[in-house]
Order: structure tokens, then C-alpha cells, then sequence
């Protein structure tokens, strides 16, 4: 049984906040754009009554704070951290919705005096934000507001029956003249250790010196520095998502000194986070540690592909205090974050020892719900890769990369690797929370923004690229598909409709071939190689017909959607949207020998997995699709989008050998290639880095981004053989009702293994913890014969494939007079399928590699 958990009524209605937004009450800065501010320090003290009896229990019964900020922010309570939260409230459109965190601080409030004190900085908010470069003539800082602000609502329940009420007003105390001099998710943070003011967040301090807080109506954005093209004040939810959290702590395994006074530790891995570092040295030294994910060939630190984010931390030394001669300092920043696995330290008196810093690692604290293990070492890594990739870009949106001046929520990347992110970890609180952000986004005319949240005007630039929507569509269907939670779709239904409507009322003929937005294709395809010998072009499918095929599977999705919602009318008129759309695809793109234009692996990897071929033309295809390799002396030459598409169509084609192939190959480009070369995280572009040539364009090369780890995907459903049910894609064409979800059974209610063996592998197992217990999947091939278990949690059904060069001599080892030989539902190439409940199975049989 699991441990007893705990939950309890948030604040469900505006009513119900009687807190009002606190912030600095000194004029603002004049320049434009606004300079970042020192962190604003805020306390306030209060009175909790002492038992009337002694002695006598605690007078507190329970004692809960809600509270959230524009901006970022830390709470303490009589000298303590509140809660494990960093970078809360976390990104949102502040503009429309901020989230609102709730701790138990119950074993922190005592009787007498205390002293609630937050620490407040410029977040999202206020500060930088990636890619503002981009927008001409536009700010570069405060795209939501010009000052940071808090709310907070602290409620005590005492053992008598009282409640004592604390909450942000005008009898808050403030000031900036703390130690945190400046702090940007992109620039860094700076830190005078020579301002500290001990005791600040306890009782007794004297804050006299300090200024009252401003205060500001929750009716009243114009004062909150709100844009005024946003009239509304923003909406306050409960954070429905797992937070940000440090995840946990890393060690570094060298430290070298490069050039005279430059050390430089290396972490063994890329991450995103910061570093605690203990300091040592006079007062008045700064300190400043630099961050990068690789070494120039010199060791020093590589930072050309950082762009306009230096992710530099600064920290002056107080010094000895007293006699305290080699006082030991503790630096740890507050409100930024960096992708990295190289600190650069420099400023120090002496060389550091190599244990004076330690990694942090932060992300949004998804449970892990996924293992693979193999056979081979290269495999295990490539996922182990992939996994750190994805947790590098999860500070509550799905970002594209944790270091350079970017950090944006991508929809199109996440819809590449959203099936994979599933299959690692427990996506469904984090697309709670992100989908939401996606709808916050949406132009009022029904495009979907390319990335969420958008700070930049969705109705005006980065809108309705193809690929980039659709993830407003695929992401929402692929988490009902894994968590059956049906409220998603409902709330996210008529957003998705609204995108679908908008695409095809401005391409009345059914080929999407206006208003693509960015349109940016198949992004990083094989044409954006530079290696010698490489083809210049002939990867990159021609960008009207990549959207096309994505407003076609769309539309199918929408009208799947429906029909999960008893929407039949909606369900019919998308069905037949969809085969339209199919039908003006083949027409306009198909010849009759199956031939595309641009002839590409990549557009009829898309065309074949969104079954938008008919049967007679998709062996031609299949052969144009394998013909592509030769091309490329048999290497793989897609981008973002058609990559998982080809390794999942070469699966259903039964040409898993080829798949296996191109996953196992170790050249370039290839999966292997970075793993073989140290990665530690998946790379951005196939060839971020080669021997002899070096790094690849520093205006986009990323050593942390996690779309061409989709291969994630295949190795769960492949070498593993895991599958959710999914109904879409199954018959062509398809104009009548699609299944609803009666005829299905979302959520892993029932689902799919089908190991496939291949690439040398001789064993491979894992599992997968759905919303209904855990998947267990694991085979390994010994002397001729193979062993497959499996375990199909309680209250699910499976259809299970067991590989075997002889399926009549298919034995169950756990219940043999249950399963006996020959009670295979059916047979199939390679295979004898079972339709089995729940328990635990150990299959035996002959396999021949």
C-alpha cells in the first residue's frame, strides 16, 4: 500500500484572498528598458498567542501559507525556508493567469513573535526573456511588468477554534538594499556578501530603516505594471503541476587550471541548475563563476553558442569576521538558472579545492516512470542522455535548451519528443500546467503560437507555423492516450477547433499553402550539415507539403478528440475534413508510382506513419523512403519531425532490421556518434560537434535539446515493446465515426507488448509505471532459445507478442497448465500472440537471430 496522503481546499475564489499585492515603494528606475533590480527584501511581523494553560500543546493546530509574486520569490518564516520551491511561481502569461503555491508551515509558527519575510526577483516577469533580439525594435527586459510584487496569505488555526490571519499589506517593511545586487534567468545572479543582513527573516530584527511597502488592488493591473492591452488583472490558480525543485546534487570529477588563475571544474555531466560553492578570502574579493557545456580545445570554456546569455554568477567575499581568519563563505544563487556541465571560476586568492563546489540540478519534479536497460553500453547511455536532456528542459514549460538567450517553451519540439517524455517520466501534472499556457497563447483569430508562453504578442509574430501548432492538437491526444484523463480534452477541445478552422479557412483548397507563419519545416533536416562530401540539398521535404500532411493528421486527431467527448456531429464533419484533405494531398503531391516531390526520406516516412497513402502506392513508397539511404551512404537524413516517424514506420513496414540499423549506427550523423564522443545530453543538431571540423554554427548549437532524443520512443515501443492503445492512423481514409473511447482502452487500460530483438542485442528490459500500476517488460536470447517475462498490472488486459522462430513451442514457465502450448490466440511473422489479464508471465521458445 502506498503511504496516506493529505490534501485540502485551496483558494477557490477571488473572495476568498484578502491579501493584497506588496512591492517596493521607491520611484522606478528611468531607463529604458528598466535595469534589473536588487532583490526586494519584505517582512512583517506578527503576534500568535501562547497556550493559556501550562504546559500545554502547541496552540497551532495548522498553520498554511498560500502565496505567489510577479516575478520569483522565496518565503522564510522566523528564520527559515518555506518550502522546497525554486523559481516559483514558475512562467506563465502573467498578463492572464498566475499560479499560487501552497506550503504547510505548521512546525515553523510558535507562540509569541514571528516574522514572515519573503525575498523577491525579476523572474520572467520582469527581467530577460529568450529570443526578444528577434522582435524588431522591441525591449529586452520587463515584458509583463516594470517591478516585481508579492501576495501572500498566511492562515493559523489554533487549537481553540480561532484563526489568526497574516496577509501582504501596507504594514510589510521592504528595502533593496540586500546582498542579491542584481538576478536574471538569463544573465545570472549577483551577490555582495558585504550586504548581508543577519537576522532579517526572524523576530527581533530591527527594520526600522526600511520603507512600507507599496500596495496595489488585485482590481487594479495598471498599478501591478501590467500592460494596459491587458485591461484584466491576471486570474490566480493553484499550481497543478509538480514544482520546480533542486532534483538533486552533483560532484565534480576534475578540476583544471587552463590558463593562470582560470580554474575550471568539470561535473561529468550537462545539466541545468547552479552551483553552491564554499568561499575563502578578504573582503571585498568578487568571485565570478562562468558556466558552459564544453571545453575549446585549450580546456578553457566554450560560450560562442551562449549567444547573449553570459550565465555568470558574481560573489563578493564579507570576509573574516572578527578573529574568523579563513572563514568559510557559502554561494548559492537565487533566481537564475544554467545549462552546463564547466564551471569557470576565476577572482579567487588561491586555487580552489576540488570539493568546494557542488552542481545543483533543478527541474520540474516529475516521478520517474520509465526504465530501459540493454545489452549494450552505448544504448543504455544514449537513453541515460535522454532522460537528462529532458529533464534539463523542464523548468515548468518544455523548453528547447537550458543555456543560450532562447529557453522558449517550442511546440514543436516538444511534439516530437512528447511520447518519449511520457515513457521516462510522469508527464500528466506538467501538461496540465503547460497546456494551458499553450491556450493562453492562442491569437484571437485561432493560430497557435510556436512557443508557450508567448511574451511577445501572439496575434502579431511567432504564430501558426505548421508543425509547431499541431503540438496544440498531438500533445493534448497523446496524454489522454497515456492517462485517459478526459477533462484535458474537454477543456482544451475548442482550442484545438479553433486552430483546425482557422487552418483551413485560409487554404480553402486544402493544401496548406498560406499562412505558415515562421514556417520552419522539418526543422534541422540533413541539409543543414555541414560535413565534407555531404549533400547540400535533398533532405528538407518541400515545406508546403510538410504542412499539409500536419493539417491532415491534425484534423484527424480534432475529430478523434470529439468523439472521445460524445461530440458525434463534430466527430463526422472533422472525419470528413480530414479525408478531403487526404484526397487534395494525393492529388496534388502523389504521382502515380508513389513518387513525392523532393523525393525525400523524410516526407515519405510523414506521408506512410499519417496513412495518408492508399494501400496500392505505399510499397512504392516504402522503396522510395529506403532508396532515400543510398543517398546518403546509409545514413539517416531527417529533422525534428519526420525522425520518429521513420523509426515508428519502419516498425509497422516489418522492417525493424532497418530501424535497428540506423540506430546502432556509430557515423555521422547518428545517435551514437555523440555518445561515442562523450555526450552527455542530447545534441541539437546531428553535428553540433566532428572530429577535424569542430563546433557547428554557434548561433544555434545546443549540447542540451531533447527533439532528436524521440528515438527515446522507439526503444520503449521496440526493444521493449511497450505500447499505449491508440486508435489513430488505423484504417486510411477513414470517414465514418472513429472509435470513442468504449471502443478502446486509453490510459493503458489495456495495451500492447511487442519486444522486437535486433541489433546484436542479446537482452533488454524495463518497465513502465502507468496510472494503473507497472509494466514489466524483459527478454533476454541465450543458446537458441529466448525467455520473455512480463507482468500486466491488476485490473488490465495486454496483447502480448512473444518473438519466437516457433510459435507452436511457445511455453509459459509461471502457469503452464493455464497457458499450455498451443494456446496462442494467433500467429504472426516471428511471433505468438497472447491476449492475456493481469499477473506475471515467464515465456520460453525457440528464437533464432
Amino acid at each position: 500500500w502506498s503511504e496516506p496522503a493529505r490534501w485540502s481546499m485551496g483558494l477557490l475564489n477571488p473572495t476568498d484572498w484578502h491579501a493584497s499585492w506588496i512591492g517596493d515603494s521607491a520611484p522606478l528606475p528611468s531607463s529604458e528598458p528598466p535595469d534589473p533590480h536588487p532583490a526586494l527584501m519584505l517582512r512583517k511581523t506578527f503576534q500568535v498567542p501562547a497556550p493559556q494553560q501550562q504546559p500545554a500543546p502547541t496552540p497551532v493546530k495548522r498553520a498554511t501559507i498560500y502565496a505567489t509574486a510577479l516575478g520569483l520569490y522565496e518565503l522564510r518564516l522566523n528564520g527559515q525556508r518555506v518550502g522546497d520551491h525554486v523559481l516559483a511561481p514558475e512562467w506563465t502569461d502573467y498578463h492572464k493567469r498566475v499560479q499560487y503555491q501552497t506550503y504547510d508551515v505548521t512546525h515553523l509558527v510558535r507562540p509569541g513573535e514571528n516574522a514572515l519575510a519573503a525575498l523577491l526577483g525579476d523572474g520572467w516577469y520582469c527581467g530577460r526573456i529568450g529570443l526578444a533580439f528577434a522582435v524588431p525594435g522591441g525591449q529586452t527586459r520587463a515584458f509583463y511588468g516594470r517591478q516585481p510584487w508579492l501576495l501572500a496569505q498566511l492562515e493559523i488555526e489554533l487549537a481553540d477554534g480561532h484563526t489568526i490571519t497574516v496577509v501582504s499589506n501596507d504594514e510589510w517593511r521592504v528595502t533593496n538594499e540586500g546582498p542579491i545586487r542584481a538576478s536574471d534567468i538569463l544573465d545570472g545572479e549577483g551577490y555582495d556578501a558585504r550586504r548581508e543582513l543577519p537576522g532579517w527573516d526572524a523576530p527581533g530584527f530591527d527594520d526600522s530603516a526600511w520603507r512600507p511597502a507599496k500596495v496595489c488592488s488585485l482590481a487594479s493591473p495598471q498599478d501591478l505594471g501590467l500592460t494596459t492591452t491587458h485591461p484584466a488583472s491576471p486570474k490566480l490558480v493553484a499550481q497543478p503541476n509538480e514544482p520546480i525543485r533542486v532534483i538533486r546534487e552533483i560532484k565534480p570529477i576534475a578540476l583544471t587550471e587552463p590558463q593562470r588563475g582560470v580554474y575550471v571544474y568539470d561535473l561529468g555531466q550537462n545539466l541545468a541548475g547552479w552551483c553552491r560553492m564554499k568561499l575563502s578570502g578578504p573582503a571585498g574579493t568578487t568571485v565570478t563563476l562562468r558556466h558552459a557545456e564544453v571545453l575549446n580545445p585549450d580546456g578553457t570554456i566554450y560560450t560562442a553558442n551562449l549567444r547573449g546569455a553570459p550565465q555568470t554568477d558574481q560573489y563578493t567575499l564579507r570576509g573574516p569576521q572578527g578573529d574568523g581568519q579563513g572563514e568559510v563563505e557559502v554561494f548559492e544563487p537565487h533566481f537564475t538558472y544554467h545549462g552546463f556541465r564547466y564551471v569557470e571560476v576565476i577572482g579567487l586568492p588561491e586555487k580552489p579545492a576540488p570539493d568546494a563546489l557542488v552542481a545543483r540540478v533543478i527541474s520540474s519534479a516529475a516521478p520517474v516512470c520509465g526504465r530501459f536497460e540493454c545489452s549494450n553500453p552505448l544504448l543504455n547511455k544514449l537513453m541515460e542522455n535522454i532522460v537528462w536532456t529532458q529533464r534539463a528542459n523542464m523548468p515548468s514549460v518544455p523548453t528547447d535548451c537550458p543555456q543560450r538567450d532562447e529557453r522558449l517553451g517550442w511546440m514543436g519540439d516538444i511534439l516530437a519528443f512528447s511520447q518519449a517524455g511520457m515513457f521516462n517520466l510522469d508527464m500528466a501534472a506538467f501538461f496540465t500546467k503547460w497546456l494551458p499556457d499553450v491556450r493562453d497563447a492562442q491569437a484571437d483569430d485561432g493560430r497557435y503560437p510556436d512557443f508557450a508562453p508567448h511574451p511577445f504578442d501572439p496575434n502579431v509574430r511567432f504564430s501558426a507555423a505548421p508543425a509547431w501548432g499541431d503540438a496544440g492538437v498531438f500533445v493534448p491526444w497523446r496524454a489522454y492516450v497515456n492517462y485517459a484523463d478526459q477533462r484535458l480534452l474537454a477543456e482544451h477541445y475548442e482550442s484545438a477547433c479553433r486552430w483546425i478552422d482557422w487552418v483551413q479557412a485560409n487554404n480553402p483548397d486544402l493544401l496548406w499553402k498560406n499562412k505558415r507563419g515562421n514556417d520552419y519545416g522539418d526543422w534541422l533536416n540533413a541539409d543543414t550539415l555541414k560535413l565534407e562530401g555531404w549533400p547540400a540539398t535533398g533532405a528538407a521535404v518541400p515545406k508546403e507539403i510538410f504542412a499539409t500532411m500536419f493539417f491532415a493528421r491534425s484534423t484527424q486527431l480534432v475529430s478523434q478528440i470529439a468523439a472521445v467527448l460524445g461530440r458525434d456531429d463534430d466527430a463526422r464533419r472533422y472525419a470528413r475534413l480530414a479525408a478531403d484533405i487526404r484526397a487534395a494531398f494525393l492529388k496534388a503531391y502523389v504521382g502515380p508510382d508513389g513518387r513525392m516531390p523532393g523525393d525525400t526520406q523524410a516526407g515519405y516516412a510523414i506521408a506512410l506513419h499519417f496513412d495518408l497513402l492508399p494501400e496500392d502506392l505505399r510499397p512504392a513508397a516504402v522503396q522510395h523512403m529506403l532508396a532515400g539511404f543510398e543517398k546518403y551512404n546509409g545514413h539517416i537524413s531527417t529533422g525534428f519531425h519526420s525522425t520518429i516517424c521513420m523509426m515508428n514506420e519502419l516498425n509497422r513496414l516489418g522492417l525493424v532490421d532497418e530501424a535497428y540499423r540506423l540506430l546502432m549506427n556509430r557515423g555521422m550523423p547518428s545517435w551514437l556518434y555523440p555518445v561515442e564522443h562523450g555526450a552527455t545530453t542530447i545534441w541539437e543538431r546531428w553535428d553540433a560537434y566532428v572530429d577535424g571540423r569542430g563546433f557547428q554554427d554557434p548561433g544555434m548549437n545546443s549540447f542540451s535539446h531533447y527533439a532528436f532524443g524521440c528515438v527515446g520512443e522507439w526503444m520503449y515501443r521496440t526493444i521493449l515493446g511497450i505500447n499505449p492503445d491508440d486508435p489513430t492512423g488505423a484504417e486510411p481514409g477513414r470517414t465514418e465515426m472513429p472509435p470513442t473511447a468504449e471502443a478502446w482502452r486509453p490510459g493503458y487500460k489495456h495495451f500492447t507488448l511487442r519486444p522486437r530483438p535486433g541489433g546484436g542485442l542479446t537482452w533488454a528490459g524495463g518497465e513502465y509505471h502507468s496510472i494503473h500500476g507497472k509494466i514489466v517488460s524483459h527478454w533476454r536470447i541465450e543458446n537458441g532459445r529466448l525467455a520473455y517475462e512480463c507482468t500486466i498490472p491488476a485490473n488490465t488486459t495486454a496483447t502480448v507478442y512473444v518473438p519466437t522462430s516457433d510459435p507452436a513451442s511457445v511455453r509459459e514457465e509461471i502457469d503452464p497448465e493455464a497457458l499450455p502450448p498451443g494456446s496462442a490466440t494467433r500467429t504472426e511473422a516471428g511471433a505468438a500472440v497472447f491476449e492475456l489479464g493481469a499477473g506475471s508471465y515467464r515465456f520460453t521458445c525457440p528464437y533464432s537471430l
